[in-house]
């Protein structure tokens, strides 16, 4: 009995930090969400973008960033 060790200390994150592998992969996933977004944006006709509440312009604008932003 007297070989048992208190391990309660070494949890004390609640959740282990994240890889940098896992931080690529979910990086690369949300450029790659943003772009798939934007391409179909760029599709809409204006009709449906009024009913967006988006502009012209406003579609002309987020159509201009990279995907990484």
């Amino acid at each position: 009995m007297n070989d048992l060790q208190d391990v309660s200390g070494n949890f004390s994150q609640p959740y282990p930090r994240s890889n940098p592998l896992r931080r690529l992969f979910r990086g690369l996933r949300g450029s790659l969400e943003r772009a798939r977004t934007r391409r179909l944006l760029a599709q809409l006709p204006s009709r449906d973008l009024a009913d967006l509440g988006l502009s012209h312009a406003d579609r002309l604008n987020e159509l201009e960033k990279p995907f990484w932003r």
